[in-house]
């Protein structure tokens, strides 16, 4: 097997182990290039249909043709689309742009609040109605008591801290310290009742992985990650007013692949700009134990 194969054979068997284990699972979809990813390999893993809801934290501050491309391959791949927002954060601007928070304040009300929420089922959810091609509200309130998430360990340094199969508490909250070991792909899927999972199948894959599999397989990525004549692209999505493009003429998958391999990006974070990230130096792993993807 090569590389790649072995990386694809691995996560398959983790989604499959964590159906099979689970129940009222959801799988979360940035709609970035690592969740789409990972994406693909759910479809790969269950022959074409993927049974568990695809979930977007919608924070009505992405990038527009991020939103466009969702509702996109949600319709074409017939997914079962469901999006949750902090609807009364937005309405009493308790937003970044508008000045009241802090950058990271912003991400926990419209990304960790949301999340946690949405995934409660506490908060009104939207599916998408593929007969009107719109979104309807879901009346579903059953909770998801567990997620599918496309975070790397080389991404950011919190992620490193992850396990294949990570508990979380009954409000998600995540105890670094308090990880099951993961060895000789041994993995701990009983846990105690209540118990939140996250559970990662793409922790071992890295950026130049994750873009020579897009070329391999062919998968359809946000043209956000391409230079669109300016001599910059990003490479990594998030909201319009806090996520930022890196100087780079890379204009297809095999340029992004080239400057990956050259090392022209080798001391520069991948996630360098999302402002967020560096608003402070613990910002993200403060974030995440408190629920954040």
């Amino acid at each position: 097997m090569t590389h790649l194969e072995r990386l694809e054979s691995q996560s398959v068997y983790i989604l499959r182990e964590a159906y099979a284990h689970f129940k009222s699972m959801a799988m979360l979809w940035s709609v970035g290039k690592d969740s789409t990813v990972l994406l693909w390999l759910a479809r790969k893993a269950f022959l074409g249909h993927v049974p568990f809801p695809l979930v977007h934290i919608d924070t009505a501050f992405k990038i527009p043709e991020m939103i466009e491309y969702r509702d996109k391959l949600a319709l074409e791949w017939k997914l079962n689309m469901v999006y949750g927002q902090n609807e009364q954060a937005l309405k009493e601007k308790r937003t970044y742009p508008d000045g009241a928070l802090s950058r990271v304040e912003c991400c926990k009300a419209l990304k960790t609040d949301a999340l946690r929420n949405t995934l409660a089922g506490t908060w009104t959810r939207y599916r998408m109605d593929h007969e009107k091609k719109t979104y309807v509200v879901d009346e579903n309130k059953e909770p998801y008591t567990g997620v599918i998430v496309g975070v790397r360990a080389d991404e950011e340094g919190s992620r490193s801290k992850e396990r294949y199969f990570s508990p979380r508490d009954k409000r998600s909250d995540w105890d670094v310290g308090d990880q099951p070991p993961e060895l000789w792909n041994q993995f701990k899927t009983d846990f105690a009742p209540g118990t939140h999972i996250r559970v990662h199948p793409l922790l071992d894959w890295t950026e130049l992985d994750i873009w020579e599999y897009i070329q391999k397989e062919g998968i359809p990525v946000v043209p956000l990650y391409f230079d669109q004549g300016k001599g910059e692209r990003y490479r990594s999505l998030g909201c319009y007013p806090c996520t930022f493009p890196v100087e780079s003429p890379a204009k297809s998958i095999k340029d992004i692949i080239a400057e990956l391999k050259t090392g022209k990006f080798k001391n520069i974070a991948e996630r360098s700009g999302r402002a967020q990230d560096a608003e402070d130096g613990g910002g993200l792993e403060t974030l995440r134990r408190g629920g954040y993807m």
